[in-house]
């Protein structure tokens, strides 16, 4: 029988894994639409500390300057700074939606990552399942003593029912 995965993975799981995942995030980012990559940047730019302390600048500069506080300049925006409300309350709107529209990618990202983690999880059970079955069957035919009539050993021997563990949880656990 042949081994499924390349020999290089048989040689070094770990790395094989790691590479794998980084292919995985190079492709979702390759994906991204020219809109998602601009967002991406913009949200990028103004998602850190020296954003915040620049807009704090530029709002206290244009305080001082049309709070006639620095003499010698002329205020051009005087209280209640309408021109200013303005500026700010557009960059809100569309720094808003820019961060929206890289939520929603890293959202169907996450989603895509949970599918993959859950089609792994039920490959998994499904070959650990199996394994137990033959298991069972290798230790009667060698007469082995093995209590297979536990029924810890017989419930994960039996294949698990994905649809039935949904609903279980769903009537468990809490409401919203």
């Amino acid at each position: 029988m042949e081994n499924p995965l390349p020999r290089r993975a048989a040689a070094n799981p770990t790395q094989y894994n790691i590479d794998a995942i980084a292919k995985l995030e190079q492709d979702a980012l390759e994906r991204r639409t020219a809109t998602e990559r601009v967002s991406d940047v913009i949200t990028k730019l103004v998602g850190n500390v020296r954003f915040l302390m620049i807009q704090l600048l530029l709002i206290a500069g244009w305080c001082l300057v049309n709070l006639h506080i620095i003499p010698g300049l002329k205020p051009f925006d005087p209280l209640p700074f309408g021109v200013l409300a303005l500026i700010i309350s557009s960059e809100s709107v569309f720094l808003t939606a820019f961060v929206l529209i890289s939520q929603s990618r890293m959202a169907r990202q996450a989603e895509r990552r949970s599918h993959l983690d859950l089609q792994v999880s039920m490959l998994s059970e499904q070959e650990l399942t199996t394994i137990l079955q033959m298991l069972q069957k290798l230790c009667q035919h060698v007469g082995a003593n093995v209590d297979s009539s536990k029924q810890e050993v017989q419930s994960f021997s039996k294949t698990t029912d994905v649809h039935k563990l949904a609903s279980e949880l769903e009537d468990k656990l809490p409401e919203d």
